[in-house]
């Protein structure tokens, strides 16, 4: 609590990531660290500039892994990945598992095929690679090099994550693909996309097929509509022979992200806290089947797998119980539960006549906005108005490939009602986007 005279309330304008320069990014100083390379022209490697920017949780001394956030194809959703290191919530997943947070930003001119850098074998795994070793060094943290990796991607960036399992099973812990995934099998309309094989290895590898349902499953027409027919086989051929991968269809969405977010976390939070070597430099641990819970395809409902009456070889697999109890709501309308509060802000301090603060977000339910107090009455929130097209209103804001708006909102506010030479009491709270109240 501190007591101040005088506060004004100040907020960054929003500016959508299609209208950003890719010179236009929030700065990398420290926890944060960022790398570019120029594009290549020798053969095999990536034809487009690419940035790449990672956060490290203040305080670790040792990195356990590497949680990866990547956008999508084109423009604006290369443009988008500027600001997922810097997003709140799936720091606090990073936090939680002493993870690196990194998000690329590949510099794809309007119209260029994604496919030369949403397949890894067109130098973008590469560049990723020698971008670990580098953000390492520069972060005086070299095994950033050699940590296992937990893999986010959205459309291009789904084909990317699953491409990487594909090619480097034995450094992937985890990996969600929202609403894209790698070919298996050629594809007469997408003839110039060559398939990947799948191996033994990366079938111990958990994978989540995100796609939305209108993106093929409810609503058979239009410019997504082939996205579930590629789930669909691609979840087949996996499971078929054993794979530990499942299934979680939006029922909000198309090809957004929505409140994926929510189920992606819980996911990977668990995937995680089971696969991550308990010792440096150890390998990644199994899941453990007896864990396991099964769920009929495109079905509602999950039931232990010793339990299972179903056909076990084309059932939706998910790792635990409390992650089968979340994607059971995810499933039917988003809305996972929390009855956990998010932590109380921290670092309160007065610069001049204004207030700032700083938070982590909730593990759960992320962050929303924050309550303002004078003299125990409640005055303001910060944002006044918060803002998110494609979901839950989140502080933030968000962008269509899952990344904070830019530029990022800070966390500020002032008070122009406060009396002139009068020593007042502040409070600020969290709230998450479940309505619940920090300390």
């Amino acid at each position: 609590m501190r007591h101040i005279a005088l506060l004004t309330f100040a907020l960054a304008t929003l500016l959508p990531a299609q209208d950003a320069p890719y010179d236009a990014f929030p700065p990398a100083d420290p926890p944060y660290y960022r790398v570019r390379y120029e594009a290549s022209t020798q053969p095999g490697e990536l034809i487009f500039p690419v940035k790449y920017t990672a956060w490290i949780p203040p305080g670790v001394k040792r990195l356990r892994g590497v949680i990866v956030h990547q956008h999508g194809c084109g423009v604006g959703s290369c443009k988008s990945g500027l600001t997922g290191a810097y997003d709140l919530h799936w720091q606090a997943l990073a936090r939680k598992h002493g993870c690196a947070l990194l998000s690329p930003s590949y510099e794809q001119p309007e119209g260029a095929e994604c496919q030369k850098w949403c397949d890894p074998r067109n130098g973008s795994g590469t560049a990723f690679q020698r971008a670990l070793a580098d953000l390492g060094a520069k972060s005086g943290h070299p095994e950033l090099a050699e940590v296992p990796w937990g893999l986010w991607g959205h459309s291009g960036g789904g084909h990317w994550a699953g491409g990487m399992v594909l090619t480097h099973p034995e450094r992937v812990a985890a990996a969600w693909l929202r609403s894209g995934v790698p070919l298996l099998t050629p594809d007469e309309k997408r003839n110039t996309i060559q398939p990947h094989t799948l191996p033994d290895a990366a079938l111990k590898v958990p994978m989540m097929c995100n796609p939305g349902t209108k993106e093929g499953v409810t609503v058979k027409e239009g410019r997504f509509a082939g996205v579930w027919p590629a789930n669909e086989a691609f979840f087949k051929a996996v499971r078929a022979r054993g794979g530990l991968i499942g299934v979680a269809v939006d029922p909000l969405t198309a090809h957004e992200c929505g409140n994926s977010r929510y189920m992606a976390i819980a996911w990977l939070d668990a995937c995680l806290t089971a696969r991550l070597p308990e010792k440096p430099g150890a390998a990644l641990r199994p899941m453990n089947p007896k864990n396991a819970w099964l769920a009929a395809l495109l079905g509602t409902e999950a039931s232990p797998a010793a339990k299972f009456t179903g056909d076990a070889s084309q059932a939706v697999w998910l790792p635990d119980a409390a992650t089968a109890r979340a994607w059971q709501h995810y499933v039917k309308d988003t809305q996972i539960p929390d009855t956990t509060p998010p932590p109380a802000p921290t670092g309160l301090t007065v610069n001049g006549n204004q207030l700032t603060w700083q938070a982590t977000a909730d593990l759960e339910s992320g962050l929303a906005h924050f309550i303002i107090e004078r003299d125990g009455q409640p005055i303001a929130t910060v944002p006044q108005k918060p803002a998110n097209p494609f979901g839950r209103p989140l502080f933030q804001g968000l962008q269509y490939s899952d990344t904070p708006a830019f530029p990022l909102v800070p966390m500020t506010f002032t008070d122009p009602a406060a009396e002139p030479g009068k020593k007042h009491s502040y409070r600020v709270i969290a709230v998450n986007t479940t309505g619940l109240k920090s300390k």
